[in-house]
């Protein structure tokens, strides 16, 4: 009797698992190491995504119901503690670390699969702050180690910037959505536990898959330090000023505050549409979750579009293109702070998104073309930290303001309007905060203009 040929299910299982695979190879992925980091970037969208979904009807919006205020302390505390931590501790560690970032990449995920089944099985007692709270850090951490890997996995098809546009589509669409579809039934079947079961087992697949990334993703050792390190003189505040503005010349910079803008606006609808469903008394909870789900598609779709124009559109001028999307972030939040409706949020929500997706696309252009080879990958890691940095700010304010558009839209128009003028004085070397900004160089190390306005003399930091 000859062999029997694969059933349908078989076949159709093995041509979908080829055709991800061409996805995730193409243009020389596979053998430049961009594949396997594709495969640990999806993976943690997916951590992420799971997460949520496990803890969404307790630390979530057991928070979002603002019944106490120590609910509303703690959660604030899980979701600003990630980025406090990170900031100051990761960039200076990348700089010290220089042959270990496919490791440190593996023990994020490993220490997460550690985290989600003691979570799993303690989830109803107070582990449940720190744990879901060691979890975000270990997330953003691989965000920040993630940025100072990609210029050196690059395939010679590909540029850094629509590198980072592939990954993040992979990301959203094979993590966020995939994953987070696929946790969602297996919390509707068997609860909370057992999509952190699931997050487990994603995890410790992805720390095995980041050992295989090559080991020239690792800093070679002529590459430059983007940091400042902090020295026994300097104060925290130095070394905060640091994450903004060293190495970074003045036109990255600017880009950098005005993308900044965009991150904050999404990181304050994010946190404060949660707020404001849950504080409608009057409506059902198929309601709620309407608004919720109203401003979480709008998200998804303007975070989609905004990827897919970036990834096609030519970026030579970046800084046009990060002024213009952070013009239009700022111009829907004035519009929505009139209107103050759920509608306008969804739109706002939408225009958010999208120009948040250009422009993290139009900054990683700029800080290619500005920022010299040896201190890219150091520079890409700080930025992104700024980035959450701003992402966060906008969520805690969401957490603290009211739950009314008017008054809540009105704040972040108003928040933006003041990051957006020191965007536009930044490139102009000026500055609206003294130390953030002002007469720097385009280029780093290059000699600043004494007739610039806000020139000063070439201080200690800027050396």
């Amino acid at each position: 009797m000859g062999e029997r040929s694969p059933g349908p299910p078989r076949r159709a299982a093995a041509s979908v698992g080829r055709g991800l695979r061409r996805v995730f190879h193409a243009d020389g992925a596979d053998s430049s190491g961009l594949a396997p980091l594709s495969y640990v970037t999806v993976a943690n969208f997916a951590c992420d995504a799971i997460l949520a979904v496990a803890l969404a009807n307790t630390l979530f919006f057991s928070a979002a119901t603002a019944e106490s205020r120590g609910k509303v302390a703690l959660y604030l505390l899980v979701t600003v503690a990630p980025f406090a931590l990170v900031a100051p501790v990761i960039g200076p560690a990348l700089d010290r670390l220089r042959g270990g970032r496919r490791l440190t990449v593996s023990l994020t995920f490993t220490l997460r699969a550690v985290l989600a089944v003691i979570l799993a099985l303690n989830f109803d007692s107070w582990l449940l702050y720190p744990l879901a709270l060691g979890m975000l850090v270990l997330s953003k951490t691989f965000g920040v180690v993630k940025a100072s890997i990609t210029p050196h996995v690059l395939p010679a098809a590909l540029d850094l910037v629509r590198t980072n546009s592939r990954l993040t589509m992979l990301g959203h669409i094979g993590g966020s959505l995939v994953a987070g579809a696929l946790a969602g039934a297996v919390s509707w079947v068997w609860g909370s536990d057992g999509a952190l079961w699931l997050l487990a087992t994603i995890a410790l697949v992805a720390a095995y898959v980041a050992m295989t990334i090559p080991a020239h993703a690792e800093a070679s050792p002529e590459e430059e330090s983007a940091t400042l390190r902090m020295g026994s003189g300097q104060s925290l505040t130095s070394g905060l000023r640091a994450v903004l503005t060293r190495p970074l010349g003045r036109q990255v910079l600017a880009d950098l505050w005005a993308v900044s803008m965009v991150r904050f606006m999404t990181g304050f609808l994010t946190l404060y549409l949660a707020f404001v469903a849950k504080a409608q008394e009057n409506a059902t909870a198929a309601e709620q979750a309407g608004i919720l789900a109203i401003a979480g598609v709008a998200g998804g779709l303007g975070t989609f579009a905004g990827n897919a124009v970036g990834s096609r559109l030519p970026l030579g001028r970046p800084g046009r293109i990060t002024t213009t999307a952070a013009g239009a972030a700022l111009s829907a939040a004035v519009v929505a702070a009139f209107l103050g409706t759920i509608w306008a949020a969804a739109v706002l929500a939408l225009i958010a998104a999208a120009c948040s997706a250009l422009g993290k696309v139009a900054l990683d252009a700029s800080i290619q073309t500005d920022i010299p080879d040896s201190a890219r990958s150091s520079a890409f890691g700080r930025s992104e930290t700024a980035l959450q940095l701003a992402w966060v700010s906008g969520g805690a304010l969401g957490v603290l303001l009211p739950p009314d558009f008017v008054v809540g839209f009105s704040v972040i128009a108003v928040v933006g309007a003041l990051l957006f003028t020191q965007s536009l004085l930044t490139a102009r070397g000026s500055t609206l905060v003294p130390g953030f900004g002002g007469n720097r160089p385009r280029f780093p190390g290059a000699p600043r203009d004494p007739r610039a306005p806000g020139a000063r003399p070439l201080g200690r930091m800027e050396e």
